[in-house]
């Protein structure tokens, strides 16, 4: 497990989001209801990181759809600089969201794009159980079943390469926890106060106990495309979920897994080029280049006009000097 002081760290101030993709990580459609970080919560996380050594991030679900972005861009450069700041967005397809692009290029060193609009976008199953795959790969020996699934778990790329996160449930050492506390209402997290993200792994135990058999991240399971907008679902879970609301399993949208680990998953994201995020980006007047964190950064187009008439795509402009 990787310690919390060299992950970067996400501020999740919504789980509402446009889409509904195939096992997303924050598993938005399922819930009755997102919810939206007060004010007060958006403060108290920031003021926790304090002397953070990493990345600090605002995302969601779609953080653009919170009401108050405008104002926790705003809030986050009275506590970090730009270089330590990230935005993960899809920024949707919505007139009403063009107005943010200059809090955004002025808040945000690094900026990850992603509108889920290709087909070769892989999501893994993470409401497929890792215990419910090990008790069927080992039926008859629950204890190497039990020591076998640990081993997968404390090796899981989710921790050892993604982000801590805050949420309005507190703070989790694991992004995917994060999201699990709130799907299922589950226990909290840590309180989010000063120092927090100075835990050691030793410490994370009794979350990753509550949070870890019931995920399916660390196991090698057959990936789903993300636009399929099904969730792959273990029997065990379905029952949590049924006992939640979820929207999407009331609107059959998922399918029972069969359990089966795989040699070969498919590779989350074939989508390397810059020339798609910037395709992405040009909806709003922008433009990105890789930054020394290797993330994009973004950039006003210079004299955008979004009442002007479509043209080639920002990307040819640059490539031929016109911006």
């Amino acid at each position: 497990m990787k310690r919390l002081t060299d992950m970067e760290c996400q501020i999740e101030i919504t789980n509402a989001c446009v889409l509904q993709c195939a096992n997303c990580t924050r598993f938005c459609g399922h819930h009755v209801k997102p919810y939206f970080m007060s004010r007060e919560q958006v403060t108290a996380a920031l003021q926790s990181l304090e002397k953070h050594p990493k990345l600090v991030g605002i995302m969601g679900g779609e953080p653009l759809l919170h009401p108050d972005f405008e104002w926790i861009c705003e809030e986050a450069r009275k506590y970090f600089p730009r270089e330590q700041l990230g935005l993960w967005t899809g920024l949707p397809h919505n007139d009403r969201f063009l107005r943010y692009r200059t809090a955004i290029v002025e808040t945000f060193y690094s900026i990850f794009i992603n509108d889920h609009s290709r087909g070769d976008i892989y999501h893994a199953p993470l409401l497929v159980s890792a215990k419910s795959v090990y008790d069927k790969k080992y039926p008859d020996d629950p204890v190497k079943a039990e020591r076998e699934m640990w081993n997968t778990i404390d090796a899981c790329w989710v921790q050892n390469s993604w982000s801590k996160a805050i949420n309005p449930k507190g703070a989790f050492f694991c992004e995917v926890a994060a999201a699990q506390s709130i799907l299922y209402d589950g226990p909290e997290g840590w309180t989010v106060e000063k120092d927090w993200w100075t835990r050691s792994p030793r410490d994370y135990r009794e979350q990753m106990e509550q949070w870890c058999p019931g995920c399916g991240a660390a196991c090698s399971l057959k990936r789903r495309v993300s636009t399929d907008e099904r969730d792959d679902i273990s029997p065990d879970n379905l029952e949590r979920l049924k006992a939640v609301g979820s929207r999407k399993v009331k609107h059959d949208l998922y399918q029972i897994s069969d359990l089966q680990l795989v040699e070969h998953p498919e590779e989350m994201a074939k989508y390397k080029d810059t020339e798609w995020r910037n395709q992405v980006a040009s909806r709003y007047g922008m433009f990105l280049t890789i930054n020394s964190l290797r993330y994009w950064e973004p950039h006003l187009k210079p004299r955008w006009d979004p009442t002007a008439p479509k043209r080639v795509s920002l990307f040819e402009e640059i490539k031929a000097g016109v911006v």
